[in-house]
């Protein structure tokens, strides 16, 4: 049987800055993959080239498929809500789009980013999070949004977390994690990937210090499974899917 991870993030970059270990690692292993994206990224600080904001979108988007390719990700799909106004939706909507996917992908794993809003404290960061914990929850409910298909039942849900703050950030409130990937083999790939965002060339050399001290792992804290069970530490995401 095949093992399908499904990633959820707000932005183009996001899927290689937060989640590119986990994504190529998965790939090598076999694992098909697939991210979903909500906004092309219209409101960033750096717009490379872009004179307007649809060059923009037009851009990150562009960047964001040639992103995927280096993570060996099979299936990716950018939406069109705007950037920096995903809390201004409603959960039922979002959550509703994501339970479509859900039942159409078939997860077994499912990554999206805590409600803290990640190392940046993004509020669009937090509605994802928001919205990926409904549909995780809501995709195996015959009850919930039957127009989308058959219920589906992701086995687990995780949410990133980290051990170190950015210097020029409010430190947010990680969760304590409960697995650490190893993502030596795919680090290079992991900063291939994200430096196909040439228009955030800037945030690239501003990263640079986080990948060198932090480019090892990544973490991730088992927030929902199937089966009730304690607490403990893994180095596998999949560890006791099937």
């Amino acid at each position: 049987m095949s093992l399908r991870l499904l990633c959820v993030v707000a932005h183009p970059d996001d899927e290689c800055f937060a989640f590119g270990g986990a994504l190529a690692l998965a790939a090598d292993d076999g694992a098909e993959t697939s991210v979903i994206c909500f906004t092309d990224g219209q409101a960033a600080t750096n717009r490379g080239t872009a004179q307007t904001g649809e060059e923009l979108g037009a851009m990150r988007r562009a960047e964001f498929a040639a992103s995927c390719d280096i993570l060996g990700v099979r299936h990716h799909e950018l939406l069109t809500f705007q950037d920096a106004q995903l809390e201004h939706h409603t959960l039922s909507e979002l959550g509703g789009l994501l339970v479509q996917r859900f039942r159409s992908f078939q997860p077994h794993v499912v990554l999206t980013f805590g409600g803290e809003g990640a190392l940046n404290n993004h509020p669009d960061h937090t509605t994802v999070s928001a919205a990926t914990t409904a549909a995780f929850h809501w995709s195996g409910n015959p009850k919930r949004f039957p127009e989308h298909g058959i219920p589906w039942r992701p086995q687990r849900l995780y949410y990133l977390t980290y051990n170190f703050f950015l210097p020029d950030r409010p430190a947010p409130l990680p969760a304590p994690w409960t697995t650490v990937l190893d993502i030596r083999s795919a680090r290079a790939r992991k900063q291939q990937a994200f430096k196909a965002h040439t228009s955030q060339a800037p945030l690239m050399d501003r990263a640079r210090l986080v990948f060198e001290d932090h480019g090892d792992d990544e973490r991730y804290v088992l927030a929902y499974t199937t089966e009730p069970q304690p607490a403990s530490q893994t180095t596998d995401l999949f560890a006791g899917v099937g």
